[in-house]
């Protein structure tokens, strides 16, 4: 299988066909994700990969001189491509074409994946349980797997990270175990007093339960999504 990346548009053949077909290969394995439900990784990468093209193709006539030799690493953390041999003015210009004309076929694939991440998110939504403290950051979370009848418990914190100088939220998820949904539901409550006594570190958590009937894929759907919705409930 093909998967897509920058390695993709930047390197490989010179011939333009074959890597068009290289392309359409990675495309029709992202496809073949979303025709399951399955949205992560997929989506984020596709996103990645666009703006990444995007940023590429917008200043190739600024570093055309920098890129006078064949790609051999990608450093993501510093944005730069490092090359290594020389490359001709003819590659760089199939580079430029192939990319110019992949954008927007990774828009369309972005786009039907995005069209299933809102209809899950539509159909989702986070509940307070019980009576809920100052401090938010840290405590319990229940999210369903329909498909599989369960119940997932974690417990979530977030914390705060800085790079280049700008702050981000990252939330950091520990799973607890799970329960069964059977024809007897235990209750949210009862399960947020279980884990109060079991432990201890947390005699008030803050706590918080998953509601969906969506029987997608849990780790490539439901829980990433489900993540972004707790966030937007522990800091509205």
């Amino acid at each position: 299988m093909h998967r897509l990346s920058l390695d993709t548009f930047l390197a490989g053949s010179s011939d333009i066909e074959v890597r068009q077909y290289h392309v359409l290969q990675g495309l029709k394995q992202c496809y073949g994700e979303f025709s399951h439900n399955r949205l992560y990784p997929t989506l984020a990468e596709l996103v990645d990969l666009h703006a990444a093209l995007v940023r590429i193709l917008n200043g190739m006539s600024d570093i055309q001189g920098h890129m006078s030799h064949d790609l051999k690493e990608v450093d993501l953390e510093q944005g730069k491509l490092v090359y290594e041999h020389a490359m001709s003015d003819s590659d760089l210009e199939r580079a430029a074409e192939l990319i110019a004309w992949g954008l927007p076929l990774l828009q369309q694939a972005i786009e039907e994946g995005a069209g299933i991440y809102n209809f899950v998110e539509e159909h989702m939504h986070i509940e307070q349980v019980g009576i809920m403290p100052m401090y938010r950051g840290e405590g319990y979370w229940f999210v369903p797997d329909p498909k599989a009848a369960l119940l997932h418990l974690l417990r979530y914190e977030v914390s705060l990270f800085t790079s280049a100088n700008e702050r981000y939220r990252r939330l950091k998820t520990t799973n607890l175990g799970e329960v069964e949904q059977g024809l007897i539901l235990q209750s949210p409550e009862s399960i947020k007093l279980d884990l109060i006594e079991k432990y201890r570190d947390l005699p008030n958590p803050a706590t918080f339960m998953c509601e969906t009937d969506l029987d997608f894929p849990y780790s490539e759907t439901i829980l990433p999504i489900a993540k972004r919705k707790l966030m937007a409930e522990v800091f509205s």
